[in-house]
């Protein structure tokens, strides 16, 4: 990390298909050897799938999110609401007082917790069992809301984590 001046933000485009500069964020973040119109397919299919779950989808089978506008709305939503679920408010960072290492509990910044919920949301719906990966992603969202699921339990450990370490808290930076 340049110790100079913080590196400039980049400015993304945002999502062809809902205008979202979370979602294209997001597309990124799932994005594997650059190969963005796989990552696009696979979120755009885990959104339809999330929204047919949750009760969303119309009597017609040909209605999905990239022909409704209605739908499209519903499933970022959605998106929003399973970020939002994943969102830390608390983590713990290392800091070296008297030759000894503490883990001192920070707040996130709203950015930074976003940037972890994404993470967590794509690692652990890569893990899941489902056979593809639209499937698995919309699952984990779906659980998010649910207040189940690996990125759940991970937002929980790192909240105890942090709990834990409260008694270092007064060493904050």
């Amino acid at each position: 990390m340049s110790r100079r001046k913080a590196a400039a933000k980049r400015k993304i485009l945002p999502d062809p298909l809902f205008g979202s500069e979370l979602l294209a964020k997001f597309i990124n973040v799932l994005m594997k050897s650059g190969k963005k119109a796989v990552a696009e397919k696979i979120v755009y299919n885990a959104l339809d799938e999330a929204v047919a779950k949750r009760g969303g989808k119309a009597e017609t089978k040909k209605e999905s999110i990239k022909t409704s506008e209605n739908l499209r709305e519903k499933a970022l939503g959605l998106f929003e609401e399973a970020l939002q679920a994943l969102r830390p408010t608390v983590e713990v960072r290392s800091r070296r007082i008297g030759g000894a290492t503490y883990q001192i509990p920070v707040e996130v910044k709203s950015e930074r917790g976003t940037v972890l919920a994404m993470r967590w949301l794509a690692d652990f719906a890569n893990k899941r069992s489902e056979k593809t990966m639209a499937l698995r992603l919309s699952n984990e969202m779906l659980d998010a809301l649910n207040g189940r699921g690996g990125a759940v339990k991970k937002r929980e450990a790192v909240h105890s984590l942090a709990k834990a370490n409260q008694a270092f808290a007064h060493f904050r930076w």
